[in-house]
């Protein structure tokens, strides 16, 4: 029997809800944004017909909050839900509370969530399936003695996972025995803040291992088919970066062996609508299963991309009560699709999370084969309490090389400033001689790292050059109006019996030079740049001259893959203005201290974890970089600190 569905409720945020209401718009629904308070203006909310403040800020304040987004519901007079993914996309209390409130969940059975949403019982129901498995131990039992038995018999290095995790939360790599009960307690602690339960499984960490999922959809009429699969082995920190459709180098019989092995699991829980069951693939072909995803992922973009179907369109559909449009001998591979995540985090400073105002956001052009899915515009807010993820560029090609050329090509149009971001890094990784050559697995970030993770050094008198060139471009000809033939009302670096100059004091990355720049340089009689990307041939030959956007005081400028912001100064106020904090400690980034670790007066050594800081629904500890004694606190537990913001006073012992 069909259920009506003419109004959709998306229990998200960010870029999967702007997504979903695309796909629900084109068909003819009415959307419907919940918000928390600081989303208030966020993309998502612009875009929806239907806008409903949930208050708070936090997640659980918010989004997590099943009774405001059923009483949102109600109130909008959606018909149904869909959950986007991670906040309540696989909690099965979640599901069950919407089906009793008479309203359609766009996501499995509750009972199906249940026998997935715990990864010690979908062990378990893999192992009676004769699913082949990882070594490990995914027991009641959450003592870290358990564990570190369990651990020794796995043997080091070893792998602890929420059991009810996803998206990297909770998750932590353990080398050795002396470390165990450290990482156990924070990944506990990071998974009950995300995920509401705290525990964990340990499995053994396989070396050199590809991540490869199965996309699999099943309707409300017992039919269930596998739509090819991804190769999502590019990761950093446990979540994913790169992930493509289809994988390379997969034998057509060991697409056909993953694929069936996912539509078993898939059926032997009742399954309905998108899901995904993950393998980890080692160099033999050997593959196990690691867990399955009770939800639409992320990176569904580059299965639509190579099979031509909508997967959200089709959520709806199966939702109303209508059968899957196609047949397992149906299902179609065309080409090749490869999609990055654009987050706003720091690679140089371990991926941790940015925040800050968006100042520049510029995406690639569409166009055939290319697809961008952002939950973001230029002048928004990146907060730290929710996932630091901007947005999705997907490429599509005839082959892998031309999906990944371009990529390349939009990855070189896209344009961020005001936070930091991965632009440059996912530049690096999808131009790597290795990338190009598919030899993917879990560890590549790692093994390349020297080439990937470039540490910012000093920039070259070529770019300093350049800097100069860009910002007198885009400085307004005049510098007052009332007399327009003085002298002194232009910037033309007049200089009575010497040759015209000007003087700029220029600062980036903490860097600051003197520029020098002669009077009628090629540049003049250019337009402005603000607002808009200038990228110029040289006029002494082929040489493309690097983009530079000017906005307000700053001008960007893209330089070997990065976005820098320059801007003037004057050097007497900023020597005024400039001043030392000597031994003080500083936060990282926006977050909430989950844990002060030492108290005043206390001897550290190098390397002890100090403070915890949460930020973006991660933990990351503050350790000290010397041996030191603590002279002063700044922050107590569950306090709010801002980036840069003075949290502990280390002197000398």
């Amino acid at each position: 029997m069909n259920r009506h569905i003419d109004t959709l409720l998306i229990a998200n945020r960010g870029e999967i809800a702007c997504r979903v209401m695309r796909t629900a718009k084109a068909m003819g629904l009415t959307t419907v944004a919940v918000h928390s308070a600081i989303d208030a203006s966020a993309r998502h909310t612009r875009e929806a017909d239907i806008r409903i403040d949930l208050g708070g800020a936090k997640p659980a304040d918010s989004y997590l909050r099943i009774d405001k987004l059923i009483d949102a519901a109600k109130a909008s007079g959606a018909q149904a839900i869909h959950p986007g993914y991670g906040f309540l996309s696989e909690n099965a209390g979640f599901a069950r509370a919407i089906e009793q409130a008479g309203l359609i969940f766009l996501g499995p059975p509750a009972s199906a969530i249940d026998a997935m949403g715990s990864k010690s019982a979908a062990k378990v129901l893999m192992e009676e399936a004769g699913v082949p498995l990882v070594p490990g131990y995914h027991g009641e039992a959450q003592d870290v003695e358990t564990f570190r038995a369990a651990a020794e018999k796995i043997g080091y290095p070893v792998l602890l996972k929420a059991t009810a995790g996803g998206g990297g939360k909770g998750m932590k790599v353990v080398e050795r025995e002396a470390d165990l009960a450290e990482a156990l307690a924070s990944a506990q602690r990071e998974a009950q803040s995300s995920f509401g339960d705290s525990r964990m499984l340990v499995e053994k960490y396989l070396l050199k291992p590809r991540h490869v999922e199965i996309q699999v959809f099943a309707d409300q009429h017992g039919n269930c088919l596998y739509l090819n699969e991804r190769d999502c082995s590019i990761q950093r920190r446990h979540q994913k970066v790169v992930e493509e459709a289809p994988a390379p180098g997969l034998s057509p019989e060991l697409r056909r062996a993953m694929g069936e092995a996912a539509v078993k699991a898939a059926k032997a829980i009742g399954y309905v609508g998108a899901g995904t069951v993950e393998f980890l693939l080692d160099a033999r072909g050997e593959f196990f299963f690691m867990e399955m995803n009770t939800r639409l992922q992320v990176e569904h973009p580059v299965t639509e991309a190579i099979t031509g179907f909508d997967l959200v369109a089709w959520q709806i559909r199966v939702a109303r009560g209508e059968p899957l449009p196609i047949s397992q001998e149906q299902v179609p591979v065309n080409g090749h699709a490869i999609e990055v995540r654009l987050y706003a985090e720091d690679p140089d400073n371990d991926f941790l999370p940015a925040t800050g105002t968006l100042d520049l956001y510029r995406e690639a052009a569409a166009g055939p084969g290319r697809r961008v899915d952002s939950g973001v515009a230029e002048g928004d807010t990146v907060s730290p309490f929710y996932d630091p993820m901007l947005g999705k560029l997907i490429a599509w090609g005839e082959n892998r090389e031309e999906a990944r050329l371009r990529l390349l090509a939009m990855l070189d149009e896209t344009a961020v400033g005001g936070v930091r971001s991965n632009l440059a890094f996912l530049r690096r990784v999808v131009g790597h001689r290795a990338f190009a050559a598919a030899e993917l697995d879990t560890g590549f970030i790692p093994r390349h790292e020297s080439e990937l993770l470039r540490p910012a050094g000093e920039l070259s008198d070529e770019f300093w050059q350049q800097a100069a060139e860009h910002f007198l471009q885009s400085e307004p000809a005049n510098v007052r109006t009332d007399d327009v033939h003085s002298p002194w009302s232009s910037r033309s670096g007049l200089r009575f019996g010497m040759p015209a100059q000007t003087r700029l004091h220029l600062q980036c990355n903490g860097l600051s030079r003197v520029v020098r720049r002669s009077c009628g340089s090629p540049l003049a009689g250019d337009q402005p740049l603000e607002g808009s990307i200038a990228s110029k041939l040289a006029p002494t030959g082929g040489v493309r001259r690097p983009k530079a956007i000017r906005q307000g005081r700053t001008l960007y400028l893209q330089w070997q893959g990065e976005w820098l912001a320059v801007s003037a100064f004057d050097p007497i106020s900023a020597a005024e203005a400039s001043h030392l904090q000597h031994g003080g400690l500083t936060a990282p980034m926006n977050g909430s201290i989950v844990r002060v670790l030492v108290e005043a007066g206390q001897h550290v050594e190098a390397g002890t974890a100090l403070i915890v800081l949460e930020a973006m629904k991660m933990e990351h500890s503050i350790r000290s970089a010397r041996a030191g004694v603590v002279k002063s606190l700044f922050c107590s537990e569950g306090e709010m600190v801002s980036e840069g913001a003075v949290l502990l006073e280390l002197e000398e012992p």
